[in-house]
């Protein structure tokens, strides 16, 4: 067995060799950067990353601080199933280069840097967690893409956490009925479409009760297929469900 500091040099130029021959690309925009996963400068000043302050409930970023309770109009008017929710970018059109290559373009590789974004972004949300959970495909919609992007990240956030008693549940929950797509649908319309689309696996039904559960996602638009999921869990007895996600859609305040 070769001693730390001789390994750690053969793997050093490993990488320096590996780099030479093909150089880490921008996540982004796909110039040569510094460290495989990296963004570009350029790219990193053009997302739009999440921070304080932002609705207490859904996350959605304020313009100004309004408290660290404060909720936005939406929560006022209808508090979501889940009890909270936050994501590392606004969905827009430069998170969408990201975003969508690595739900349907195989760029799997993408999920490491965005699971780790997530981490940080969900910081509050691990300090409580016992179980991660990816929100699940239905297994048409698997065979088609061939990986649940939900289930990178979620496995990357677990492995990010500096908790070691945080637990992922790939399989807790199962997507039984096929829905469809949810592109071009209204709000009411998606939360109709996902009605009673989930449940959860039998063999984890008796862990359920009394835990603290994430559901980790790609992309929150209108939150109903994460509702759909707390809904499951709430009658299954989870303590509390929290969502977590790459991005999210923000609308213009009302």
């Amino acid at each position: 067995m070769l001693p730390e500091s001789v390994s750690g040099a053969v793997a050093g130029l490993g990488r320096a060799v590996l780099d030479a021959v093909l150089p880490p690309l921008c996540l982004g925009c796909n110039e040569i950067v510094s460290a495989p996963g990296a963004l570009c400068a350029s790219c990193w000043q053009g997302f739009s990353f999440i921070s304080a302050p932002h609705c207490a409930c859904c996350g959605t970023p304020f313009a100004e601080d309004l408290g660290p309770e404060a909720l936005c109009a939406g929560c006022l008017i209808r508090r979501p199933r889940y009890h909270r929710a936050r994501a590392a970018l606004v969905y827009d059109d430069q998170s969408r280069r990201l975003v969508l290559p690595f739900k349907h373009g195989d760029r799997t590789d993408i999920a490491r840097a965005c699971g780790g974004w997530m981490a940080r972004a969900g910081a509050d949300l691990l300090a409580s967690t016992d179980l991660v959970a990816p929100v699940p495909l239905h297994w048409r919609r698997l065979l088609m893409r061939r990986y649940n992007q939900a289930q990178l990240l979620a496995r990357i956030v677990v492995r990010t956490t500096a908790r070691r008693d945080v637990r992922l549940a790939p399989d807790l929950l199962r997507r039984p009925r096929w829905t469809g797509s949810q592109a071009g649908l209204k709000a009411k319309e998606r939360r109709r479409n996902v009605r009673e689309a989930f449940d959860i696996h039998p063999k984890w039904r008796p862990q359920v009760a009394g835990k603290a559960v994430l559901l980790v996602d790609d992309v929150l638009t209108t939150g109903a297929t994460v509702e759909a999921c707390a809904r499951i869990l709430q009658r299954a007895g989870a303590r509390r469900v929290d969502v977590l996600t790459l991005a999210r859609v923000v609308r213009p305040a009302l």
